[in-house]
């Protein structure tokens, strides 16, 4: 009895919660939308945002060394070594006289005060290696923000070319299909040998897992977008967009120009060097003398109670100065390793400047390669159709074969796939520009 009723209740939950339970609804994405979320939800680009908001808090940080620090302590002493003083009698044969003197107190509270007068420019230095490392960070960011927009870009037109390429293959059964169709109806009036028709039935399924594996890779594809936009995998997904051409004809000069100045990972170098300079200042600056003003403000007593006279206090307040004699000669070897950075940081540059040129010389040429494959394409694929059009009126009248059908349908199929990968090529080429330029996209 008590199973049964275990068992109905269960039915019953399922019931209801088949009842109550929504659809998850489906997010439509465009490539602006991919990009907002992108940088809103990529735990990458976050992570960037947040070294971001750390340099911040060390500039911070370096500012209160220029504040007085203030600290409180209180002690209590739980045991203790008395001193003892020896004194000789004044009576002749006598032993002399022990005196036991306590000069502490079992409880002490105090406060400290230091205030920095002058330091060498370290606490300057320190300051401004702070903004410059903050500026540094904020480059590293911008420069994660380009490669996430890139990114998201290659995810998003590799689902379009994924989607087409579906297409493609589906649209290659469906004619295979239609031309099974004709060559069964052409048998079965006499029309057509036996062969021709195996021919056409091999070539539906020779095409069948071609369309397989074209949506295995759509879905591996729309997976690949949804990691980089931060999704859930399981959220629905509508992607919306079209891989198109829009002529673009860039000028070499101008982009290599623009991606010197604009590089976030130029002008994070540049950052890091005074970064370097700075240190070096500091290492130079821990040989002078330092001066600062130290205060003290102390209260104890025997017995942890506050009847009147039981505590006593006193203060003292010093100008303290500290003069470096001798430390190894470690100061100086600090500074020959900011120098030796400085030099370090100054070859990368002129490396990564390097580097930059060839990055938008290849993305242009990229771009031109591309634009003359679509060209091409596109009137492949017009020859394409009109070839398989006259292949299958040629072949219901007698004057072709199915193998000439067949070698058509392949030959289209093969243009437009060719076709769609050129757009996808063209537009990957522009978002490589893009990033090698340094263009970053523009938040709506």
């Amino acid at each position: 009895m008590q199973k049964a009723k275990k068992i109905i209740l269960i039915i019953c939950m399922v019931f209801f919660a088949g009842i109550f339970s929504f659809p998850q609804e489906k997010l439509t994405l465009t490539l602006e939308d991919s990009l907002r979320l992108a940088l809103s939800q990529n735990p990458f680009q976050l992570a960037a945002e947040e070294r971001v908001e750390a340099a911040k808090s060390r500039i911070n940080e370096a500012v209160a060394g220029f504040f007085p620090s203030l600290n409180a302590q209180g002690l209590h002493t739980l045991d203790e070594k008395v001193m003892e003083l020896e004194f000789p009698s004044f009576i002749p044969g006598q032993p002399p006289q022990k005196v036991k003197v306590d000069f502490t107190r079992d409880y002490q509270f105090s406060l400290s005060l230091s205030f920095p007068l002058f330091t060498g420019g370290r606490l300057l230095s320190g300051y401004k290696q702070a903004r410059y490392n903050l500026f540094s960070t904020r480059e590293s960011a911008r420069e994660s923000e380009n490669s996430t927009i890139f990114n998201t870009k290659k995810a998003f037109y590799g689902y379009l070319l994924a989607r087409d390429f579906v297409n493609v293959a589906r649209e290659a059964v469906e004619v295979a299909e239609k031309h099974y169709k004709n060559v069964k109806n052409l048998y079965e009036v006499g029309m057509a040998s036996k062969f021709d028709l195996l021919r056409s039935e091999v070539q539906v399924a020779n095409l069948k897992p071609q369309m397989i594996r074209a949506n295995n890779a759509m879905k591996v594809a729309e997976l690949s977008l949804k990691t980089l936009l931060g999704l859930d995998l399981s959220t629905p997904i509508e992607v919306k967009g079209e891989l198109a051409y829009e002529p673009f004809t860039p000028d070499l000069q101008e982009c290599i120009a623009n991606a010197l100045q604009n590089r976030p990972e130029i002008s994070q170098l540049g950052y890091q060097k005074q970064v370097a300079r700075e240190m070096v200042k500091i290492a130079r600056a821990a040989d002078l003398p330092s001066i600062a003003i130290a205060g003290n403000y102390n209260f104890w007593a025997d017995k942890f109670n506050f009847k009147k006279h039981n505590w006593t206090d006193y203060y003292s307040i010093n100008l303290v100065m500290t003069i470096p004699i001798f430390n190894g000669f470690a100061n100086s070897a600090r500074a020959a390793q900011s120098m030796a950075m400085i030099r370090e940081i100054e070859l990368t540059q002129k490396g990564l400047e390097d580097i930059v040129k060839f990055e938008t010389r290849q993305a242009i040429l990229k771009i031109k390669e591309a634009m003359e494959s679509l060209q091409s394409q596109e009137k492949n694929v017009e020859q394409a159709t009109e070839s398989l059009r006259i292949a299958e009126l040629n072949y219901s009248e007698g004057l072709a074969t199915t193998l000439d059908v067949s070698a058509a349908q392949a030959a289209l199929s093969q243009a437009k796939t060719n076709y769609s990968q050129a757009l996808y090529d063209y537009v990957i080429a522009k978002a490589e520009l893009d990033k090698a330029t340094g263009v970053s996209w523009v938040k709506r």
